[in-house]
């Protein structure tokens, strides 16, 4: 999995490479997202970010209690904060889009 983070332009594409994994739902969730933000997570974990993986209620947003983002550990105040998600969740579902295409971009809020 190739995940390329552009910070300046708010978005996150993630390309599918030779022997990924396909997407498949977890105990965690019904959605195939889920564990695409879990496998987006590990590979920016890997790139030097500290990352953590949250439903998005719980951080106090005004959302459906079933979304998923991936965000980094340090406060939403701090100048490194930025947020990784699907801003088309209620359309369709990130991980089965990936699985389609190959790809997925995805959006980043700072």
């Amino acid at each position: 999995m190739k995940v390329e983070l552009n910070l300046e332009e708010g978005y996150c594409k993630v390309t599918k490479e030779d022997g990924d994994k396909y997407i498949s739902t977890s105990g965690y969730s019904r959605q195939k997202e889920t564990t695409l933000l879990y496998r987006i997570k590990k590979e920016l974990i890997k790139q030097g970010y500290d990352m953590i993986q949250k439903r998005m209620w719980r951080d106090g947003h005004m959302v459906d209690d079933h979304q998923n983002y991936i965000r980094t550990r340090c406060s939403i105040d701090d100048d490194n904060w930025f947020g990784i998600y699907n801003g088309s969740w209620q359309i369709f579902d990130a991980g089965e889009r990936y699985n389609q295409d190959g790809e997925i971009t995805l959006a980043v809020h700072q």
